[in-house]
């Protein structure tokens, strides 16, 4: 157990540097030195509660997921139907009280429609997302399961985080802390930025886009009493453009999802000297907007964006090449945050803002300052500790707990984790850890030179038996700090994450390091008794 031949040495040594290494910007940034923002260094990221910045707390609702996919089941249903051969003719479409139901024209086509469905119903085949039923015996209704309603909504969920993490990545912010919290909401940490309502102003647009034909045959009078023809539905004009407070009737379904965009940046029409958004599909998205606009040439369609429009120009040529621009009483910082929020993509559910606040850098800094205080006056009363302890192990002791948090901080950095006021208290706890280790090593060397073992098999048994101890204590620390990062948020993850990593560097050093050190001093002093 004492042999360590050179290649082991070698990696030992290349783990803990490497290591140690990649902690030196953090430990230079944490003092106050500016490093160059050229020079890509890995470094630890301060949490929101050390550098200061701007919180909100977004929840979202189910019932509209619920009602989307209603929505996009009657678009399917309607394709499917239209698509068999022979025709299956339906009538009116409900979705009201949460189901759809149809009737079909000719009762006859019972099994062909319910085989059209299937598809539909069955989803991606691992659950069923649909109840079909037949009543009357030409009436089909489709009821969303629960499985399926659930399914739908934890995917809009992950898909609504992944879409306020690149809307953040946009703003130029540095790793902002964004969590899911229980099953409707999404928690957003970005230190560094004080305002919390610029980043409200970025989340809170759904970003929907939908081009949508004008239904022409719609009487102003009834769009006035909120009456739309049968197949349409009313939708007012958005805040600052020329026809503002009212509405006009769109064609509710065959219109284009923005879903399909690859591209969308500010712009400038030098036309009519107005800000505006350029936009581009995908080759999909761009054909079926060339055959909307080959279509319905002379026809005016509405630019949609969250449930306003913006703009009801007329087709006056197709609009080839899958490109187009969107005007809309736009000034120069409303155009970017609108194409943030495009090339981002929409938000597959609406997010509510719930709390806000904000924390100031001052408070960080103070932080920052009494944890490393506190850190300093822990380590140094250890260091002192086990020198006059337990002299020359003492001083191994020591030397792996200095490499024990430099490559706790190394770790974080490569790995690009946040530091958090728990987090520090969770390095104090580990140097704790890291010193009990090593102080049940040394105790049981002493116990067995008392037994009368000479010092080669003392400590060689010293190490061994107490290593046992080391391993299973810790392996109970891990289970408990796994559990706080996957049922904990926010601090409690930061916490748990520094105390994982901190479990691991300990056991490293206290056992691996020390063990290297003191049997390369004894095979090389050969002491006749060693003091402890």
């Amino acid at each position: 157990m004492l042999e360590f031949s050179i290649w082991k040495r070698v990696w030992l040594w290349f783990i803990a540097l490497a290591c140690a290494l990649a902690a030196v910007p953090s430990v230079l940034s944490l003092a106050g030195v500016k490093l160059p923002d050229s020079l890509p260094v890995p470094q630890v990221n301060l949490g929101l509660d050390l550098a200061g910045g701007s919180q909100i707390l977004l929840e979202a609702n189910p019932a509209q997921v619920a009602r989307q996919r209603l929505e996009s089941m009657e678009e399917d249903v309607r394709r499917a139907m239209r698509l068999a051969s022979p025709e299956i003719s339906i009538g009116d479409v409900s979705t009201a009280n949460g189901r759809m139901t149809f009737l079909l024209a000719n009762p006859a086509q019972v099994d062909a429609a319910r085989e059209k469905l299937l598809p539909l119903v069955n989803g991606n085949g691992t659950q069923k997302e649909w109840d079909i039923q037949v009543v009357d015996g030409s009436r089909i209704v489709l009821t969303p399961t629960k499985a399926g309603l659930d399914s739908a909504f934890s995917n809009a969920m992950e898909a609504a985080t992944d879409v306020v993490r690149k809307r953040i990545d946009a703003l130029g912010t540095r790793e902002p802390t964004i969590l899911r919290e229980g099953d409707d909401r999404i928690s957003v940490q970005v230190p560094g930025l004080s305002d919390p309502q610029k980043l409200i102003s970025l989340l809170g647009k759904t970003a929907k886009l939908e081009f949508k034909l004008v239904d022409g045959t719609a009487l102003p009078a009834d769009i006035a009493k909120g009456i739309a023809p049968p197949g349409s539905e009313i939708v007012p004009y958005a805040p600052g453009t020329p026809q503002q407070g009212t509405s006009i009737a769109v064609k509710r379904l065959g219109g284009i999802r923005g879903d399909s965009l690859t591209a969308a940046k500010a712009g400038h029409d030098q036309r009519t000297n107005e800000n505006t958004v350029e936009i581009a599909f995908d080759q999909q998205g761009g054909a079926k907007f060339a055959a909307l606009t080959t279509q319905n040439v002379g026809k005016p369609f509405a630019i949609i964006l969250d449930g306003q429009v913006l703009s009801a120009p007329n087709i006056n040529e197709p609009i080839l090449g899958g490109r187009a621009s969107i005007s809309g009483s736009f000034n120069a910082e409303s155009a970017n945050e609108l194409a943030i929020a495009l090339q981002s993509g929409s938000l597959p559910v609406d997010l509510t803002v719930i709390q806000q606040g904000s924390v100031g850098a001052e408070l960080g800094a103070d932080s920052v300052h009494k944890g490393m205080i506190a850190i300093g006056i822990g380590t140094l009363g250890i260091i002192v500790l086990m020198v006059a302890a337990y002299g020359r192990f003492g001083i191994y002791a020591n030397c792996a707990l200095v490499i024990n948090v430099l490559m706790i901080l190394g770790i974080m950095a490569m790995f690009t984790a946040t530091l958090t006021l728990p987090g520090i208290a969770g390095f104090v706890l580990t140097i704790g850890a890291a010193v009990d280790a090593n102080v049940l090593i040394n105790e049981r060397i002493g116990e067995e030179r008392r037994r009368g073992r000479r010092v080669f098999q003392a400590v060689e048994t010293g190490y061994t038996e107490a290593s046992r101890t080391i391993f299973d204590a810790n392996i109970t620390h891990i289970i408990a700090a796994t559990l706080m990062f996957l049922i904990g948020t926010g601090p409690i993850k930061g916490f748990a994450v520094v105390l994982m990593i901190g479990i691991a560097t300990s056991v490293f050093t206290a056992v691996y390091l020390t063990r290297m050190w003191v049997a390369l001093w004894l095979r090389k002093a050969r002491p006749a008794d060693i003091t402890i």
